[in-house]
């Protein structure tokens, strides 16, 4: 396996090393993708000085040196990534020791193209944990049960109950299985850029669950990441969904494959959210 890990940079010069050196602790990861986006911090220099250091980190910024967001530096990534295989990393999160082991049995397989696992949790300070922990707890951000590829689409749009989410950081790509998607990340979609796309790609590829029971990779949570910076309330405002909901509704309409009740069950979604946005 030779797998390329993204990680877009952005004001986490205190992280970005260990979130490195958490990738390159596997002989599997044939290289680092950093792009940096333009930090208000000395995120670059630390980049450089990493780039220096590993032979495995190359270092890219966007052409025009400013800041474009984790969405299209995680589109510029995967246009400059050599791998076979595409993982992706927040530069304020790290890879545990278990991060690949499920991918290196599961990818023997040419009709598996992609895996996901289980997202831990840790507080990089008290006062994090006490602003965030209605959040995140400490509970892992995991599918619920070990589903067949078929589920997972229906599962992100909440057709099938109680399902669970996953995560880019737990999620590895068969890099030919992109050219099925119809787009990569879209960033006008802002903080659900994440979600949106990964409802895509369940739809046009055979995911399958890696480790699920336990954590492959760790969030970060701190005062000063590119989420949890923002009051809990915008994030999880009907505002938001709405956008993410709208897009999911409009490439539904676009895509001739999918059944008439899942396009009206994603209708309804972005219809019941844009309501309550309106009452509030």
């Amino acid at each position: 396996m030779k797998i390329s890990v993204i990680i877009p940079v952005y004001n986490a010069e205190k992280y970005i090393t260990y979130a490195v050196e958490s990738a390159l602790q596997f002989d599997e990861v044939w290289e680092v993708i950093l792009i940096e986006d333009k930090s208000p911090d000395n995120a670059l220099q630390v980049c450089k000085s990493l780039a220096d250091k590993y032979s495995k980190v190359k270092l890219f910024q966007h052409p025009d040196k400013n800041n474009h967001g984790p969405g299209e530096s995680r589109n510029l990534g995967i246009l400059k990534s050599t791998g076979d295989f595409i993982a992706f990393l927040d530069a304020d999160d790290y890879y545990l020791p278990n991060r690949f082991d499920a991918e290196n049995v599961l990818f023997k397989y040419p009709e598996i193209e992609g895996v996901y696992g289980a997202l831990g949790v840790e507080y990089y300070s008290e006062k994090a944990r006490k602003q965030y922990y209605t959040i995140f707890k400490n509970h892992l951000t995991t599918v619920y049960k070990r589903h067949p590829p078929s589920d997972i689409f229906l599962g992100q749009i909440n057709m099938q109950g109680r399902f669970g989410l996953f995560t880019l950081d737990g999620l590895t790509i068969r890099k030919e299985s992109l050219f099925k998607i119809d787009s990569l990340f879209k960033p006008h979609l802002g903080y659900h850029e994440d979600t949106e796309f990964l409802i895509r790609l369940s739809y046009y590829l055979d995911l399958y669950p890696g480790i699920l029971e336990e954590a492959v990779a760790i969030r970060g949570v701190h005062e000063n990441n590119r989420i949890t910076k923002i009051d809990a309330k915008i994030i999880n405002s009907a505002t938001t969904r709405v956008l993410l909901w709208k897009e999911i509704n409009e490439w539904a309409e676009r895509e001739e494959g999918i059944p008439e009740d899942i396009k009206l069950h994603i209708k309804r979604m972005h219809r019941s959210l844009k309501l309550l946005m309106l009452q509030n």
